[in-house]
């Protein structure tokens, strides 16, 4: 794998500032914005903000951005006490 991008193939300039991404596990892709995203179909994403979580498991329902989809439904451990006792 080269450690820099082929001139040819990479629509950005090469001597871009590098934009940092920071891998989650079980979650998504955090990027440092603005970001671009070119999806499968070829349409672009697009997002100003100055952090974006970009979903890495396909289940969010506002794809390529996450939306916390992948977090499970269910609640582990002991449900909370009952704050209004009788």
């Amino acid at each position: 794998m080269p450690s820099a991008p082929d001139p040819a193939r990479c629509p950005v300039s090469v001597t871009a500032d590098p934009r940092r991404v920071t891998v989650e596990p079980q979650g998504p892709a955090l990027v440092e914005g603005p970001v671009e995203v070119v999806l499968d179909d070829g349409t672009v994403a697009r997002s100003d903000r100055f952090m974006v979580a970009v979903c890495t498991c396909r289940r969010s329902r506002t794809y390529p951005w996450c939306d916390t989809s992948h977090r499970r439904r269910e609640r582990g451990g002991p449900p909370p006490e009952d704050r209004n006792p009788r």
